[in-house]
């Protein structure tokens, strides 16, 4: 049955929201993998398939925002009036107030992903590693797969509600040099991308990273 509403919660942390309905029905459940178009947002008009999971209410299927509409709301003239003289806002909702660092400058990642396989290849050079450098390569190849799996692992914890990875962990295995394939998770997966004091503390990491290179670099010259 195909219905309209607005979407009324979102955790986008978990992946899943609830759809209200012009009804009053409140609580018809969807999930981000049953979006279709953009990204989920409280207060989007969305139009969507409704079924019914036994013992568990209503579900929403294949949601998808509704063209040019507004999601009910008591103050509608002045949310109107509100995107007319903030034409950026989109999806109810302004732009986002996220940092401004790697995470979202794909310019300065390749900056800093430059100044990463320079350092790398200065320090290989200078034969300053203290192993191999097969070995050195190898684990930073390991290191980023396992840093890429995490991000992964924890997403699908997220939204089926399971014990999570720490915070800790993922920012550990990024200080280790796992921070390309973190930055690569967080774009792909759309995990940890919009929640400011993660990505802080990532960009953090990224700089001590390449600060403890920068010293091992300088001790062997």
């Amino acid at each position: 049955m195909t219905r309209t509403g607005h979407i009324a919660r979102w955790n986008a942390e978990r992946g899943f929201g609830f759809i209200a309905t012009p009804a009053g029905e409140q609580n018809i459940f969807f999930h981000v993998r049953d979006f279709r178009g953009g990204e989920p947002a409280e207060g989007l008009a969305v139009r969507f398939e409704q079924i019914e999971v036994g013992g568990k209410g209503p579900r929403a299927m294949a949601v998808q925002p509704l063209a040019r509409a507004a999601a009910p709301s008591p103050a509608g003239p002045a949310r109107t009036a509100d995107r007319a003289a903030n034409p950026q806002r989109r999806n109810g909702r302004a732009p986002s107030s996220a940092p401004r660092g790697l995470d979202g400058q794909p310019a300065l990642f390749a900056i800093a992903l430059l100044a990463w396989l320079g350092l790398l290849a200065a320090i290989s050079l200078r034969g300053a590693w203290p192993w191999d450098l097969p070995v050195v390569l190898a684990g930073l190849l390991v290191l980023n797969i396992a840093t890429f799996f995490s991000y992964a692992l924890d997403k699908t914890a997220a939204a089926q509600g399971r014990w999570r990875t720490p915070e800790s962990t993922l920012h550990a295995l990024a200080a280790a040099g796992g921070w390309p394939a973190a930055w690569l998770a967080q774009r792909a997966l759309r995990h940890k991308s919009r929640k400011r004091e993660f990505l802080a503390v990532y960009v953090l990491t990224v700089g001590l990273h390449l600060g403890a290179l920068g010293l091992l670099l300088w001790r062997s010259l």
